[in-house]
């Protein structure tokens, strides 16, 4: 079996704020007055997880802040092998609860171009939208997102029993200002909630679609249309949408012929990593290493990166594939 560290991957479906070393909390937390647990600890359910990610996000207050976690994801993610990276970030959230919209997204965005530099890494952003929050401030997302080229897909995430129909002006607007469209769908909820990412909210990619397995019909389109899925399993074990990894949909899903990404979500909440997501699939699923190439690769064809970032990450995966 050949190295996973060494396998060249992509990264698509990752939160910053999840991804936050406990470690740089607790000093971010200690300059900035807000009390945090020594440890991380771990949470039951879905109320317990969003608590977790209030605090993380609580503790995020000053340009530096937002700066460092990018730094820190760029360091973290290349010693992953990662080259690639579409990271999401609540930008009108931070900037609306901090009085200053624009100020989070810049310090990321900076924190990102020195990390860039320094690990050789390429990142991109995707700003989410709370399906809890207002449409105004989906509009406000949207018009942070035109602002900067780095920015290249907004979307919905949270909890999908809040539906999508309120927002489909703003993602309509999102594809003729000729930015992506990526909604989280069918984790938490079935096919309707992928019906309407696909429809009117005018989704490229799903985030998570774990639950298409639901409507085969819903599986037949999909597939045929070449709809990425951004898997992630430890997520949705921990979060309680797959009883455990043994019983995971993603090998069904790839047998269905489905384009199936593999990414980790809330890696920092769960103590898990890329690297660790591959290992747990070949351990799990008996996969062996060209399998493993297969779902990196397709991992990259799923992506928005330029096609000259896709043909070179293609080419590095099958020399890693064809490495003694």
């Amino acid at each position: 079996m050949r190295d996973l560290l060494s396998l060249p991957k992509a990264h698509l479906h990752v939160h910053l704020e999840s991804t936050v070393r406990w470690a740089t909390l607790r000093e971010i937390s200690a300059a900035n007055r807000v009390e945090v647990p020594a440890h991380a600890g771990t949470f039951g359910d879905f109320a317990s997880f969003f608590a977790r990610n209030d605090l993380v996000r609580a503790c995020l207050r000053r340009p530096a802040d937002f700066r460092r976690i990018a730094y820190e994801f760029c360091a973290d993610e290349s010693a992953q092998g990662v080259r690639y990276a579409e990271v999401s970030f609540t930008a009108a959230g931070h900037g609306e609860r901090l009085g200053d919209l624009g100020m989070p997204l810049q310090a990321v965005l900076e924190g990102l171009e020195a990390g860039q530099d320094a690990f050789g890494i390429e990142c991109r952003l995707i700003l989410d939208h709370s399906r809890r929050r207002s449409v105004e401030r989906a509009w406000r997302t949207l018009d942070l997102a035109r602002r900067h080229e780095r920015v290249i897909a907004v979307g919905l995430a949270g909890d999908e029993a809040h539906p999508g129909d309120p927002f489909t002006e703003v993602f309509a607007a999102a594809r003729d200002a000729g930015l992506h469209v990526v909604h989280h769908a069918g984790e938490g909820e079935g096919p309707a909630s992928i019906r309407q990412a696909l429809g009117p909210g005018r989704a490229e990619r799903l985030g998570h679609g774990i639950r298409i397995l639901d409507d085969p019909d819903l599986v037949a389109e999909v597939r045929e249309r070449g709809i990425p899925l951004e898997v992630c399993p430890s997520s949705n074990v921990a979060l309680g949408f797959a009883p455990s990894l043994d019983a995971h949909p993603l090998p069904v899903l790839r047998e269905e012929g489905l384009l199936v990404t593999l990414n980790t979500d809330i890696p920092a909440l769960i103590n898990t990593s890329l690297t660790t997501e591959y290992a747990n699939v070949r351990d799990t699923f008996g996969y062996d290493d060209r399998t493993l190439a297969e779902l990196a690769g397709d991992t990259v064809t799923a992506s928005f990166a330029p096609p000259e970032t896709k043909t070179r990450l293609h080419s590095e995966i099958a020399t890693w594939l064809n490495s003694a």
